[in-house]
């Protein structure tokens, strides 16, 4: 399709090439991951980043001007893979990047030093569409009519919906595990048409079998383990440092589940310094879930390391190994980041490797505790996301981060996408059961039951701490 824009094997003793019409999720000599790669000698490319700066007020009906209202378009010389009358855009990553000091106070910050990234102000209400619009744009170019993933919730809720506003509409197929999905997050796939398929099993017999029903009959599969999909999300990183004025901060920490966000933060970075556009780059932090510590237990407990692409691909097989014999199946609260075998490691290791990156692990109750605080201060967030700002405040504890330094954290899902999770903390009640049981009291820290009063003035005044 194009000569400036190509798959490449992240393999170092491969490095084998591909043409971007290929419809391959792996190298097909090596088995390894794949990336979007591109000839930047021959592409034209901004010397400075503010080159993107007037295409944020773009009025108008034009092609570029529907682009211009993009944040992830709005940076397409950066992911130069498609024609511009090929893009498939919902107006997706109009995003907002806060400076938030009520939240900095509350865990440790210094004012004016941490900025929430709320990613949940997506058409969908997650990060996903960020990768979504690149990943349904080269199925488009394909001419693919169906499309599938497997999914915790958000994927098959943004690619439901942009499958379906593709022109001529796609077919979409969710595959879902019979574990833990937020309804929220399931209802968005329904609505937007999908065709929806419950597997037994948790997210990666799902992905496992989507892989495979893929291959068979010809679906395109748009898991983050599609090289495009993670090409859309390197946009976020570019919006963050357009909200801080194109200037770097110390640091970006991002929930890790699947890990295609915290991958492709590192090719953003990583192509942002080869093409002069930043002359530093931020560290990185990728935070798990206790109850699905993958990245964690290797990185921190094993020392796996990216070692220029050859990494000890056999302590990442023991570990799975050693999960299959126990049959081990992640547990976690945050069902967005509920996932035992990560697709994206080897992509993952790469970025820490370029950001001089750290993995934490928080449990459940200080995901819930932290998306508490970021709910009354902020504009809340799904319980993944809160792993971010509760493993900002471990690190800050841990004294590997400072409180004067300048810190973005990755709010990867609107509250909506789970507001179980976010009643049953405030009062109690476990709305995921048919016939819930009484109400046990909240013990959260930020818990904020609502009162009950009788239908009486004077009560209802004295409830409000007012006298009539």
């Amino acid at each position: 399709m194009s000569d400036k824009a190509f798959q490449i094997c992240i393999n170092p003793d491969c490095r084998a090439t591909f043409d971007i019409g290929q419809v391959i999720f792996a190298c097909p000599k090596c088995q390894s991951m794949l990336d979007v790669g591109y000839d930047w000698d021959r592409l034209p490319v901004p010397h400075r980043m503010s080159f993107f700066e007037p295409r944020w007020c773009t009025k108008g009906h034009s092609v570029e001007a529907r682009l211009d209202f993009s944040g992830v378009w709005r940076f397409r010389e950066l992911l130069p893979f498609a024609p511009y009358d090929k893009i498939v855009t919902i107006g997706e990553g109009r995003t907002l990047l806060e400076e938030n000091d009520r939240v900095g106070a509350q865990i440790g910050m210094k004012p004016k030093r941490l900025y929430l990234q709320y990613e949940g102000l997506n058409p969908s209400g997650s990060f996903k569409d960020n990768g979504m619009t690149a990943a349904i744009t080269i199925a488009s170019m394909l001419g693919r009519k169906r499309v599938a993933c497997a999914s915790t919730g958000n994927t098959s809720a943004s690619m439901a919906v942009f499958a379906n506003k593709s022109d001529p509409p796609m077919q979409g197929i969710v595959f879902i595990g019979s574990g833990k999905i937020a309804y929220g997050k399931l209802s968005q796939a329904l609505d937007y048409g999908a065709t929806t398929l419950q597997i037994e099993g948790d997210f990666d017999a799902c992905l496992r079998r989507v892989r495979q029903i893929a291959d068979k009959l010809g679906i395109y599969l748009m898991n983050s383990v599609n090289p495009f999909r993670l090409e859309g999300q390197k946009a976020i990183m570019y919006r963050v440092l357009q909200g801080l004025d194109w200037e770097v901060p110390d640091w970006i920490v991002v929930p890790g589940g699947n890990l295609g966000n915290s991958s492709s933060f590192g090719k953003a970075f990583i192509e942002l310094h080869q093409l002069g556009l930043i002359d530093r780059v931020p560290r990185l932090a990728v935070i798990n879930a206790a109850g699905a510590n993958t990245l964690y237990h290797l990185y921190e407990k094993e020392s796996l390391r990216w070692q220029g692409g050859r990494f000890d691909a056999a302590k990442i097989g023991g570990l799975y190994a050693a999960m299959d014999e126990s049959h081990y199946l992640p547990h976690t609260v945050a069902s967005a980041i509920e996932i035992a075998r990560p697709v994206n490691l080897p992509k993952v290791l790469r970025a820490l490797d370029f950001m001089n990156g750290v993995v934490r692990e928080v449990t459940d109750e200080e995901i819930l505790e932290h998306k508490a605080i970021v709910g009354h201060y902020g504009f809340g967030c799904e319980p993944a996301s809160a792993a971010s700002v509760a493993g900002l405040r471990r690190l800050l504890a841990e004294q590997v981060i400072s409180p004067d330094e300048r810190v973005v954290c990755i709010l990867t899902g609107h509250e909506l996408k789970d507001p179980d999770a976010t009643v049953k903390y405030h009062t109690g009640l476990d709305m995921k059961l048919a016939v819930p049981p009484p109400a046990t009291p909240p013990t959260g820290v930020m818990a904020n039951p609502p009162k009950k009063v009788p239908d009486d003035l004077d009560a209802i005044a004295a409830a409000l701490g007012e006298r009539i």
